[in-house]
């Protein structure tokens, strides 16, 4: 069944350029980057403290009740805070934890346990990092040790949660800027704890000056390659490429993606809508005359869909050329494509504090009148969410010494461009869907989004997807690529709503009697019938961790055919039926 939340409708004004001298005469009526601070106001009265190089941040619904919350890291002898969103204002309250009043770093929430509530994890600069269970009602148990984690003193800078081998369990990539403490692969076992497994999958034992790292897919084969964000020039930046049998391969030269540079931040995302993820990578301006070939500025790397990245940072504006920190893709002013925010610090009359780029036909560039002008404080995460549901992401920042930013989106009073928001909960793959790839068509024109948990400088931004719609009052189709390899596809969507969309929702257990597909018995206990209307071209059943247990290919005349299924233990199967060029998915159950 698929749940629909409806937010609100706005009426709608056409966003686009005609002449560029009326567009001077009127600039508000082509759709305007609108944002104002607003974080007091809003009741977040918080700082980070003063520490090392800032501390983390989350825009995360920790409460399952549809608003997004803020988390916030805090110095040493301060406990983490927690901030419950009340429709749209804020109250702090005090979770039954038991805190350390360590420096926080990475504050981050997931469902380990897929029980469906979430789980805390926080990594500490000065002390070993913990692991919260949600016992509900925001009652987290400290299980740090029992977990398998943290049986020593284990200082961690950063964490990216994502699941390498699709198991449906959450795996952990725990990151390190250290010269002599190496990154760790933590595997989920599915009982509550966590075995290291980073030198069988081929992580190596070197220290990196991590900062950070992402689980993300860049070469779209289905498995979680990891992204490592290294703050030396001594190392490069370094790309794992998951083989799909628990180990990794070092691809960082080959694909390009090994830039040297002084990296921050990992931040990714699809910003030309090709289907393809991308990274942004945070950096300084410094000059290395002795490594001449190290990157000065910020490294967009534009994926080339063949397994190499290319530095398109210069070519499309966004190099900053000054102290970077934080990064995060939006579509602020939801007109179909994705925006950049840049957290920074000023270092020289000529350095920028910050910057927000508006990605236009040409490239991206900084609006004189986007609302940024005063966002000048030193500034480390940064987030996006939405405060008051009405579907334009909202900024967050974790600043140093100061009270955090809340930068509002306002562009829904200048352009009224519609959205649509997304909420994913796994079935077979992990409960968050974290590993998902949602993709929507509107007359042609497509959009996707990659749910990634943990990401940009220690950072973890809401965990609904927002799709920016422009003018477009229906979503032709959207499909959500689970982890597990299921596809569900949902056609004509209304503009201006939230779904909350179930893995595996669309695939019928029916027979399809009377129809052009028939499939039975189903449950079904040894063997199963497959009756087509239209030359079935191939057969494939998959478990539930994408594995293909069975695969036939036809001649051009079967229109039937029959499976012989007498060796699978009982539970959930996907039969993936390819007839008149079209995949057909559907869940099988085994008796």
């Amino acid at each position: 069944m698929i749940k629909f939340t409806f937010d609100g409708v706005y009426i709608m004004k056409k966003h686009f350029v005609i002449i560029y001298f009326f567009l001077l005469l009127s600039p508000t009526m082509f759709g305007q980057i609108a944002f104002n601070e607003s974080a007091v106001a809003s009741g977040l009265n918080a700082s980070f403290g003063t520490g090392f190089v800032g501390g983390g941040i989350s825009f995360c619904d920790f409460d399952n009740d549809g608003w997004d919350d803020v988390t916030l890291a805090t110095e040493s002898g301060e406990p983490v805070r927690f901030f419950k969103n009340n429709s749209g204002s804020f109250a702090e309250v005090f979770p039954t934890i038991t805190d350390f009043n360590y420096e926080n770093k990475q504050v981050i929430w997931i469902d380990y346990d897929n029980d469906g509530d979430k789980d805390l994890y926080v990594a500490s600069h000065n002390a070993s990092g913990r692991l919260y269970r949600n016992d509900g009602n925001l009652n987290l148990t400290d299980v740090s040790i029992t977990s398998g984690i943290f049986t020593t003193n284990q200082k961690s800078f950063g964490a990216s949660w994502g699941d390498y081998d699709k198991d449906g369990f959450l795996d952990v990539f725990l990151t390190y800027r250290s010269g002599s403490e190496s990154n760790r692969l933590y595997h989920n076992n599915g009982d509550g704890t966590f075995s290291n497994v980073s030198n069988a999958a081929g992580i190596s034992g070197n220290g990196q000056y991590t900062f950070c790292a992402s689980f993300f897919d860049y070469n779209n084969d289905g498995w979680q390659d990891i992204y490592m964000a290294n703050d030396r020039i001594i190392t490069s930046n370094m790309l794992y490429h998951n083989n799909g049998d628990g180990t990794f391969t070092d691809v960082s030269a080959q694909s390009g993606a090994g830039v040297v540079m002084e990296a921050m931040s990992t931040t990714i995302g699809d910003y030309n809508n090709d289907g393809w993820l991308d990274i942004y990578i945070t950096n300084t301006n410094y000059e290395f005359p002795e490594v001449p070939e190290a990157e000065v500025g910020n490294v967009f790397l534009r994926n080339n869909s063949d397994g190499t990245f290319t530095n398109v940072a210069i070519t499309n504006g966004t190099a900053f050329n000054s102290i970077a920190w934080g990064a995060v893709f939006l579509d602020a002013d939801n007109d179909m494509d994705l925006d950049l925010y840049v957290s920074g610090m000023l270092d020289g009359s000529t350095s920028l504090p910050s910057a927000f780029y508006e990605n236009t036909d040409t490239g991206f560039s900084i609006p004189s009148n986007a609302g940024f002008q005063n966002d000048t404080t030193e500034s480390y995460s940064n987030a996006i969410g939405d405060v008051d549901n009405d579907g334009y992401p909202d900024i967050i920042v974790c600043n140093e010494a100061t009270n955090m930013f809340l930068w509002k989106n306002n562009c829904n009073t200048e352009n009224n461009h519609n959205w649509l928001k997304v909420n994913l909960e796994g079935t077979v793959s992990n409960k968050d869907g974290i590993g998902s790839c949602i993709e929507i068509s509107i007359n042609g024109n497509k959009q996707y989004r990659y749910t990634v948990a943990g990401e940009g400088y220690l950072s973890q931004n809401s965990t609904t997807k927002f799709f920016g719609l422009g003018s477009n009052t229906e979503v032709d189709y959207l499909k959500v690529k689970w982890l597990s390899g299921i596809e569900d596809i949902y056609y004509s969507i209304n503009a201006n709503q939230t779904l909350n969309l179930i893995e595996g929702e669309t695939l019928s257990t029916e027979s399809f009697s009377g129809s052009q597909l028939k499939i039975y018995p189903n449950p079904f206990s040894d063997k199963v019938s497959i009756e087509s209307a239209y030359p079935i071209q191939q057969l494939k059943l998959v478990n539930a961790t994408g594995q293909v247990l069975r695969s036939e290919c036809f001649s051009e005349d079967t229109r039937s055919a029959k499976l012989e299924i007498t060796d699978l233990q009982s539970g959930y199967y996907t039969l993936i039926v390819t007839a008149n060029n079209t995949r057909i998915y559907h869940k099988l159950i085994k008796r």
